[in-house]
C-alpha cells in the first residue's frame, strides 16, 4: 500500500473570504483528495486561511471520512488533557514538532516548514501586494519597520523544496 500522501497549509492572517474563494478552495482540496490521493491535512493556525481551511476539510470529512486533519502546534510543547482533548474534537491528531523546543518568536515559521516537509502539496493564499501591517521594535523605538510576510517566507521555502502549491487567492 502507497504511503498517505499530504497537503499542507498557509496564507495570510487576513483574507478577503468570497463565494468564488471558497469555491475555487473546495474544488481544489477535492481533486487533492480524489484525483491526488491525499488524506492526510497539516493546519497551523492564527489566520483566516487556516480557519476557512479548516471548514472546507471538514465539511469535505462528511462525503470523505478517510481523511485526516492534524494540527500542527506552534506552541505548547505539552499540553494537558483537557486541551488535547478539545483539540480532537475537531482533529484527528495534533503534535508538537521536538526540534522546536527552543524556537521562540520564529516558531511559526519553523512549523510551517515542518508541513511543508510532510507534505506533497501546498494550498495557499498568497497576495504579493500584501505587507502585514509595520511594527516597532518596542515601546520606546521611534522608527517603525515592515516585518517581512511568514506567507511569502513559507511560500519561498515550499518552492525551493520543489513542492507543488496552489495559490487560491488568483482564479486560476
Amino acid at each position: 500500500m502507497a504511503a498517505d500522501k499530504a497537503c499542507c497549509f498557509f496564507g495570510h492572517r487576513k483574507i478577503n473570504k468570497t463565494p468564488e474563494l471558497i469555491e475555487r478552495l473546495t474544488r481544489e482540496i477535492e481533486i487533492l483528495i480524489t484525483e491526488k490521493d491525499v488524506n492526510v491535512f497539516y493546519f497551523g493556525s492564527k489566520s483566516e486561511f487556516d480557519d476557512l481551511c479548516h471548514k472546507v476539510v471538514t465539511e469535505l470529512k462528511e462525503k470523505y471520512p478517510h481523511i485526516k486533519r492534524v494540527y500542527v502546534r506552534s506552541a505548547f510543547q505539552h499540553i494537558p488533557d483537557w486541551y488535547k482533548d478539545s483539540l480532537l474534537k475537531h482533529y484527528e491528531d495534533t503534535y508538537f514538532p521536538e526540534h522546536m523546543e527552543n524556537a521562540g518568536k520564529a516558531s511559526y515559521v519553523e512549523r510551517n516548514q515542518e508541513m511543508i516537509n510532510k507534505s506533497d502539496f501546498c494550498v495557499v493564499y498568497y497576495d504579493e501586494n500584501y505587507a502585514p501591517p509595520r511594527r516597532r521594535n518596542s515601546k520606546r523605538d521611534l522608527l517603525d519597520y515592515q516585518p517581512k510576510s511568514g506567507t511569502k517566507v513559507a511560500l519561498d521555502y515550499a518552492m525551493k523544496k520543489g513542492i507543488c502549491i496552489k495559490n487560491v487567492f488568483y482564479n486560476r
